[in-house]
């Protein structure tokens, strides 16, 4: 049997895998930043990581 270290993040549009020893938790899911977490609420139009245009304006 194997652990799982590392998934992809859970919001929908979000490309991102994620550690998930460092991931923000909600919910019983795995978020690679507090912006996907909350569901894009702020300015912020994504999760910031290069590379990813998650939730892009």
């Amino acid at each position: 049997m194997s652990n799982v270290t590392q998934m992809k993040c859970a919001c929908v549009d979000c490309l991102c895998v994620v550690n998930i020893s460092v991931a923000v938790e909600k919910d019983q899911s795995y978020y690679c930043s507090e912006e996907c977490a909350n569901g894009h609420l702020s300015d912020v139009a994504c999760c910031g990581h290069t590379g990813c245009n998650c939730h892009s304006k």
